[in-house]
């Protein structure tokens, strides 16, 4: 059943108020730091309270005005939208606390910018969460883009400026060339852009449509939708590591990634629809190009001695098993796809955000130095190991039950080949990921490397990384949290 509510507003208003009260507030670094902290928690609950009303099965919409027939800002909710709504402003608030003890520890430059566009980054995360249409999606997706330009290129060196152009030009470029035409041509062949909410079997198409041209309008999207870092596009995602590490996680767990494979997972399932993709074999072809994204990034990664780097390309190779999952078109696999939005985005940004903790505590980014360094960290090497495993998908962590339900999904399809690759990507996480805690608490440190005087990264820091770890074990123990919201969509 469908419910015109127009509490679903408040999620995109919190945030989309927040960079104001941020700037006004600009000369007080306390009462700027609390607004993000409030902001959050405030998103979250309201968030929160949309959850009893699409778990009995509903769709929450409210449409705020039309701009043309069949073009409309609007915003709803159901188990696909909440997923990503949830995990983002969740998220947000640990985000918060390690930006300050990032932030002040190193004492950066330009904080008052850094937080603003920290936020409107979250808006623009929540507005493509709860889009009710295309429209509306692509005009937040795009205000993820500009926003996080400026985080991307915040040292403001050769370096930054370069890594930020890149990550613009793959971006931008793409959504105009490929994402905006296919926009007009939904539009031109289904008179609408308005999602088919709460029901994954069919899409919006009509029966009469022309299947060349729907076909046309299908890779366009996956085309345009770069922000899920499918190869051959995924190279601005390694580029953007310039960024400061909090950058890092927003841009590989909460924000621009998630937003991409949400977007992807959104039109797979909303416009086109379970029925139509499976008649016009467009599933399988998707997955050849994500399975070799994931065994290809997993190669890439092996190579990288630059702790963020490894991370970088691990993230390209794990966003590719949402894209795998949603286009294997199983019940099981897109169960498995759709959780590991959130799966993925605890344990990466626990990485990301220990990664950032051995930077502040060492000024090291290299992983062949990092021998060591766990007896001296343990809280956030401990962290480090309990995300890795999850990466890698050992029970009880939550990546295992990710893995779990795409394995059953590839084996009930009889996809074979996809259950080879993701066999390969198991044991490439592995090779990647064991190494760095192997050297990090049984290995001596490197001979000329004093690690006397090394200690924990400051408590806003640890405390973060340590709790968003702990989540991942939760989420591996009770998957139906996230489960559930799947299970509610009609046609699953």
């Amino acid at each position: 059943m469908t419910i015109q509510s127009a509490t679903l507003l408040l999620p995109i208003i919190i945030p989309g108020l927040a960079p104001l009260f941020i700037w006004l507030l600009r000369k007080n670094i306390n009462y700027r730091e609390a607004v993000s902290f409030i902001a959050g928690i405030l998103t979250f609950g309201t968030v929160l309270t949309f959850a009893p009303a699409v778990l009995r099965g509903n769709v929450l919409v409210f449409k705020v005005f039309e701009i043309l027939p069949g073009i409309n800002i609007t915003f709803s909710a159901d188990g696909l939208s909440m997923i990503f709504a949830i995990v983002a402003s969740f998220l947000w608030i640990f985000a918060t606390s390690y930006n300050i003890g990032y932030m002040r520890s190193l004492n950066e430059h330009a904080q008052t910018r850094y937080y603003f566009c920290f936020a409107v980054a979250i808006f623009g995360a929540e507005g493509v969460a709860l889009s009710g249409n295309v429209f509306t999606l692509y005009m937040f997706y795009e205000i993820i883009t500009v926003f996080t330009y400026p985080l991307v290129a915040h040292h403001q060196d050769d370096e930054s400026y370069s890594g930020a152009r890149k990550y613009l030009v793959y971006l931008m470029g793409t959504s105009k060339l490929f994402l905006l035409p296919a926009m007009v041509l939904t539009y031109v062949l289904c008179g609408t852009l308005d999602f088919r909410l709460g029901d994954m079997a069919t899409g919006i198409f009509p029966a009469n449509a022309n299947h060349v041209l729907v076909q046309i309008t299908y890779f366009l999207y996956i085309a345009g939708l770069a922000k899920a870092a499918l190869m051959p596009l995924h190279n601005w995602l390694p580029s953007a590591m310039v960024a400061p590490t909090p950058v890092s996680a927003l841009l590989h767990a909460v924000a621009v990634v998630k937003a991409g494979v949400f977007s992807v997972s959104r039109i797979l399932l909303s416009v086109f629809g379970v029925q139509l993709m499976t008649d016009l074999h467009l599933g399988f072809p998707t997955a050849c190009i994500a399975a070799f994204t994931i065994v290809t990034a997993s190669v890439i990664a092996l190579t990288k001695d630059d702790l963020k780097a490894r991370l970088a390309y691990s993230t390209v190779s794990q966003l590719s098993y949402i894209v795998l999952g949603v286009s294997m078109l199983t019940p099981q696999s897109i169960t498995g796809g759709l959780v590991h939005i959130a799966n993925h985005a605890f344990s990466k940004i626990t990485l990301f955000f220990a990664a950032g903790a051995i930077y502040v505590a060492t000024h090291n980014k290299k992983i062949s130095l990092m021998s060591g360094l766990g007896r001296k960290m343990p809280w956030t090497f401990g962290a480090f190991a309990i995300a890795s495993l999850s990466m890698i998908g050992v029970p009880p962590v939550c990546g295992f039950v990710s893995k779990w339900y795409l394995i059953n999904g590839a084996v009930s399809a009889s996809y074979m080949v996809f259950f080879v690759a993701l066999l390969a990507s198991t044991i490439l996480n592995a090779s990647y990921f064991t190494p760095i805690i192997y050297k990090a608490f049984f290995e001596a440190p490197v001979p000329g490397e004093d690690h006397s005087h090394y200690t924990e990264a400051p408590m806003t820091m640890v405390v973060p990384l340590f709790t968003t770890a702990l989540i991942s074990v939760f989420l591996g123990l009770y998957p139906n949290v996230i489960i559930q919201f799947i299970r509610s969509i009609k046609g699953f």
